[in-house]
């Protein structure tokens, strides 16, 4: 249906666009390309429309990290390399062909395909070197520090970059290969005139980007702060077209237009009134029911790339004893948080690598307390306690078997065991992790241990755990883990264990240590698995975390306008999705 909006007669110009461009900027933007507030496909255009939680915090790449920033970059600057939705395996995007490797000289030659930048010119080697150029003059974060192995960057030809490494990488691939290239044209005078400033990076973050070049497939139409963004397909992506991992590329659709919420509540209203056609942010489980009961939208579950988990203070009594961090995962009822906490909408973490990421997960690692009730694991993290010279006067079970309420616990010293504290965010901030924390509490209870959960506001939590290292017991997660499990390394390595180190609970191992630096070396992705496959069994053994659970992440769509979204590991919001998605005739 197409349909004419003219102004009341009644009504100055003046009120007139103020509402309509402050209040109801969706609707402003669809008067504006002749379009009902309904439609989604007039003869020559198509809108597909997309609500988002916050305001963008910079449509800047070097400055715009958050998710939302983040969400709309992913359409306009393009890496080398990215990854496959299914197999996750790292496939070329911008890059023509898979990379050759000189192992001797170490050495990546790659090809590149025939794209352009959204202005027509073309993308070439020499933007490649731009790119590289301006990580390191301005050692953006996130990037320098990946891109810093290489040694020289080398321009055969236009569409020919050869990587000179200064040793054998792992994560090339992974973490230097898939960072977003930048056009020089554009760059060029920004980075040129920022480096002659006293603070370069600030100046170079700070550069308001009105219309930024991309190769991606769809370019920045226009941002109303605070409304909306609207964007257009880019007529010169380069996939169009193209079979790209067994996926054939549109974009399907000429224009996305985000509509911008304060709160949940009003985009699952928007959602359920047709207003937007996918709501892209995790929906909390309490809003299940009701979408489930609307015939028009479709739900949709994903493993998330994430861990949740149980950390300790092995710097200090009384979780510098190993044996009592393993009494505690075996008491630790993990079938009781899938089911109440996150309510049936997840799955249970037995590693540290998350199972979706399947490549470089290890499934075998110990399973603390796995197929046991509540008195098979009291009684197991009882035996394992006792064993290692723990004492009860009053035992948490009985010599007929039967549960009791226990003593306190005496140390092996023969004295009682100190008040020690849990920390959790709030629950007005995270109620999955709260919970946690009180049920975590009442568990060890129950092994006669003085627990006690506390609630800390994030900021002051991660100060005192990250900074200070001031605590006993925390539950905290990582909401997106990168697919290559480096991290191992920055969040276990002893190296790490300083005051805001990634190595939050003090674990040192030397065997670890070793290991988690020689998998940065091998190339071979195999060897290299079996390796990561190792550090996870140490960490299972040595529990300076213990994995707790890994909710799914629920997403939403109108099933009336548009079909074929690309469902992967953290979601249908991908730059997969985007390119596939087809209106529905």
């Amino acid at each position: 249906m197409h349909q004419n909006r003219t102004m009341p007669k009644n009504v100055s110009h003046r009120w007139y666009n103020i509402f309509f461009t402050r209040l109801l900027p969706a609707v402003f933007l669809i008067v504006i390309t002749g379009l009902g507030v309904s439609c989604q496909k007039s003869e020559d255009t198509t809108f597909l429309k997309i609500g988002l939680p916050e305001e963008p915090r910079s449509l800047n790449l070097w400055l715009g990290t958050d998710i939302n920033s983040r969400n709309i970059l992913s359409q306009i600057y393009q890496p080398l390399f990215r990854r496959h939705p299914e197999t996750l395996e790292i496939i070329p995007w911008l890059a023509k062909e898979e990379p050759v490797f000189d192992e001797d000289a170490l050495t990546y030659t790659i090809h590149l395909r025939k794209a352009k930048w959204s202005d027509g010119s073309d993308f070439t080697s020499e933007d490649v070197l731009f790119t590289k150029q301006l990580f390191f003059d301005f050692k953006i974060p996130r990037y320098y520090s990946k891109w810093k192995i290489i040694e020289k960057l080398e321009a055969p030809d236009a569409h020919t970059v050869v990587f000179h490494l200064k040793e054998p990488s792992a994560i090339f691939m992974s973490r230097v290969m898939t960072a977003p290239m930048v056009s020089k044209k554009e760059w060029g005078p920004v980075a040129e005139n920022a480096l002659t400033k006293e603070k370069p990076l600030r100046i170079l973050q700070d550069f308001q980007v009105e219309k930024p070049l991309g190769t991606g497939p769809f370019i920045l139409h226009e941002y109303e702060k605070g409304a909306y963004i609207h964007m257009k397909k880019n007529p010169y992506f380069f996939g169009e077209g193209k079979n790209i991992a067994g996926f054939d590329l549109g974009p399907y659709v000429d224009n996305l237009l985000f509509n911008i919420y304060g709160t949940t509540d009003v985009a699952i209203l928007a959602l359920k009134k047709g207003d937007i056609d996918y709501y892209w942010w995790d929906i909390q489980p309490g809003y299940i029911q009701d979408l489930e009961e609307n015939a028009d939208i479709d739900l949709h579950f994903n493993k998330k790339s994430a861990l949740y988990y149980l950390g300790f203070n092995l710097r200090r009594p009384p979780f510098d004893d190993k044996i009592l961090r393993q009494a505690v995962a075996t008491v630790v009822d993990k079938q009781f948080i899938l089911n109440r906490i996150l309510q049936d909408y997840g799955t249970p973490m037995d590693s540290i690598i998350p199972s979706g990421n399947h490549f470089w997960h290890n499934p075998d690692v110990r399973k603390y307390g796995a197929g046991m009730d509540e008195k098979q694991r009291i009684t197991a993290a009882r035996d394992m306690l006792k064993s290692a010279g723990y004492s009860w006067e009053v035992p948490p079970v009985n010599d007929d078997g039967t549960l009791a309420t226990p003593s306190d616990i005496l140390l092996p010293s023969g004295e009682k065991m100190d008040k020690f504290v849990i920390l959790t965010p709030p629950a007005d901030y995270d109620p999955k992790r709260a919970f946690a924390g009180t049920m975590i509490q009442e568990w060890l209870r129950k092994l006669g241990l003085p627990a006690f959960a506390r609630p800390m506001s994030f900021n002051s939590l991660l100060e005192t755990v990250k900074g200070k290292h001031d605590f006993d017991a925390f539950v905290l997660g990582y909401g997106k883990l990168n697919l290559d499990p480096d991290y191992l390394g920055a969040f276990f390595s002893s190296e790490n264990d300083r005051p805001n180190g990634w190595n939050m609970s003090g674990y040192t191992n030397e065997a670890f240590d070793t290991l988690a630096a020689e998998q940065r070396l091998v190339v071979d992705v195999e060897k290299r698995r079996q390796m990561i496959y190792k550090m996870q069994e140490m960490l299972l053994e040595d529990v300076p975390y213990y994995p707790l659970y890994n909710p799914h992440i629920i997403e939403a769509t109108v099933n009336k306008r548009f079909e074929g979204w690309v469902e992967k590991v953290n979601g249908i919001g991908n730059i997969w999705s985007l390119c596939v998605v087809k209106p529905i005739d």
